[in-house]
């Protein structure tokens, strides 16, 4: 069956990061990798993008494409750069934007529709008093049933108890299961002997040491978290957007917002908005940017776009973004 046509651009957006990752390695997978570009949306405005997009290489027959992630930081002028282009796309471009649906600048699925398509992964919701909240339960028992996990009653809402509403952990559970279980039924105790709960696993090890600057804790927090069966991609995707969040941070820090107030801005509680607050002072503006860029070659890089053991490429990157570089921490 013939591939179905791409389009000129794409919105890729939703809470259901395995699946957002799964049409990113898709869609990559159909260019020639020396024709893909993956810009940080902190880093490069959407003109910068559309230059990408625009500046056709000698690869795949002139076939271009540009991935910008973390789209929500754009503003209003991206979103009306975006629009122009997709009047009149550039032939033989694919321009895929990655963003956090709920965080998009207005106007922006819009502008995508116009021209393309706007693929949307979400978690589904269930009700909470008089809010929908994620169901991360429903969502597990569909990743169970698509890998053809027979299970008793009771144990997707197991495995969201013991990993936590992270969907990239949980996916990597239920693959476990799928693998040790066959054509066996999973019961609850089955799940409890195999899974690996969120509080046995240092959740903030990693970006901890990186905040505190420490390349060797940062390392032995990398070597545990592989050892817990984390994947490469999901241990850079969830240091990226630590460190995306901390920039965030360290912007409101610069003009001297208080702790409160950043929290209350950046919908985060008052003690990691502490703790961010503390590593944005330990990194120079410049070395975020960096660390950033850094990050996105790295999630291009363990996704097949470098032909080096993931995790090697991984432990690279991580004392590359750690140790104190040439600018220098903030005082």
């Amino acid at each position: 069956m013939a591939a179905e046509a791409l389009e000129p651009l794409y919105l890729i957006t939703g809470g259901d990061a395995p699946k957002i990752g799964v049409a990113l390695r898709r869609l990559r997978a159909r260019f020639d990798p020396g024709s893909i570009d993956t810009l940080a949306a902190e880093l490069n405005d959407a003109g910068a993008a559309v230059a990408a997009a625009n500046a056709l290489g000698l690869f795949a027959g002139g076939e271009r494409l540009v991935v910008v992630e973390g789209v929500e930081a754009w503003k209003k002028i991206d979103v009306e750069t975006i629009t122009r282009y997709a009047e009149s796309p550039a032939p033989g471009a694919v321009l895929a934007l990655v963003g956090d649906a709920s965080r998009l600048p207005a106007g922006l699925e819009a502008a995508c529709e116009s021209a393309g398509k706007v693929l949307r992964y979400d978690v589904p919701k269930r009700k909470k008093g008089s809010r929908e909240v994620d169901d991360y339960v429903a969502w597990t028992k569909r990743q169970l049933d698509q890998a053809h996990v027979r299970t008793d009653g009771g144990v997707a809402g197991r495995l969201v108890e013991l990993v936590g509403e992270d969907a990239f952990a949980l996916q990597a559970e239920v693959e476990k299961l799928a693998a040790w279980a066959g054509d066996e039924t999973v019961g609850v105790e089955e799940a409890e002997l195999l899974v690996v709960p969120s509080n046995d696993m240092p959740a903030w090890a990693l970006t901890d040491a990186w905040g505190a600057r420490d390349v060797a804790a940062a390392l032995w927090a990398c070597e545990v978290l592989l050892e817990h069966e984390a994947e490469p991609y999901i241990i850079a995707y969830r240091l990226s957007e630590h460190v995306r969040k901390v920039r965030a941070v360290q912007a409101l820090v610069d003009e001297d917002v208080s702790v409160g107030e950043i929290a209350r801005r950046l919908g985060l509680k008052s003690y990691p908005a502490r703790k961010q607050a503390d590593q944005a002072r330990n990194f120079a503006p410049a070395e975020l940017g960096e660390a950033l860029a850094r990050l996105a070659e790295l999630d291009h890089d363990v996704k097949g776009g470098l032909r080096l053991d993931p995790t090697l490429q991984l432990q690279r990157a991580i004392v590359e973004v750690t140790e104190t570089s040439a600018a220098g921490a903030v005082g």
